[in-house]
């Protein structure tokens, strides 16, 4: 039975997997920029993401990570806002603003009703219902 062991993808060195899938050394790390963020803000709550940046130098990365985990929660911190992952519009809940979300529901429910067209023009008009009913009767 071999260790299970992996590159750590924030410091490159080798160690055992675990649950964060980082290095010890790496989690004490985050875990310090975590207290460094929770401490800021309790001291600051109408700072927002550029403040909190400058005040503790945690990356931006890793702070919108926070807040995407729920470990920062942004609820009480009416300046704090991160940006959409399609567009870049800041945004305070989930990964993609308004705009964004319906233009991809958009794009979905299109491609759907393209390949039902598709489906059907290759089927000859039928589903499989029409033609199981063709067959009973």
């Amino acid at each position: 039975m071999g260790m299970n062991v992996d590159n750590c993808p924030r410091c490159g060195k080798i160690f055992v997997k675990n649950y964060k899938d980082v290095c010890p050394a790496c989690i004490k790390d985050i875990e310090q920029q975590y207290e460094a963020c929770y401490h800021f803000l309790r001291e600051n709550r109408k700072a927002n993401l550029q403040e909190l940046h400058e005040g503790t130098k945690v990356s931006y990365k890793q702070i919108i990570k926070f807040i995407k985990e729920g470990r920062i929660s942004i609820y009480d911190m009416p300046n704090m806002t991160y940006p959409c992952e399609v567009c870049g519009t800041m945004i305070r809940e989930h990964t993609m603003c308004d705009s964004c979300r319906k233009r991809l529901v958009s794009d979905i429910h299109h491609t759907m009703s393209d390949d039902r067209l598709a489906q059907d023009k290759n089927n000859g008009g039928f589903n499989i219902q029409d033609r199981l009913k063709n067959r009973l009767n």
